[in-house]
């Protein structure tokens, strides 16, 4: 997966903004103003890249102990969020997966309200 790719796909997804909050390297999406994904740009350019997904909880024990290039999250809640190292043992088709999980997982934490204006994409 390409940089490209991975900022289409997330991107593609309803009501998704990207924000730069924490410095000009951290690309962050957010739906409904919340985060879903996060990455550094410079990794990126270094052939290194990954990316900060939200998991839930009994899933992200299981899929670290079954893909070693899926780690606790850097900087993050442990519980709550993945590192999945992008280009190495982790399938691109499933990092998709990863990111819908992500979103799926912020989008219904959402209030109804909210997630109504994306659903009739009004969300801006």
């Amino acid at each position: 997966m390409n940089l490209e790719t991975y900022y289409e796909y997330c991107l593609s997804k309803k009501g998704v903004t990207e924000h730069f909050p924490f410095d000009q390297d951290t690309l962050v999406f957010k739906v409904g103003g919340k985060m879903f994904a996060l990455s550094s740009l410079i990794q990126w350019e270094k052939g290194e890249p990954s990316v900060n997904l939200k998991c839930n909880p009994d899933d992200a024990q299981e899929l670290r102990a079954q893909y070693n290039d899926i780690q606790p999250a850097y900087h993050m809640s442990k519980i709550h969020w993945n590192t999945v190292a992008i280009n190495l043992d982790v399938p691109d088709i499933f990092i998709k997966k990863l990111i819908d999980d992500s979103y799926n997982l912020v989008f219904k934490s959402l209030t109804k309200k909210i997630q109504s204006e994306i659903l009739e994409c009004n969300f801006e």
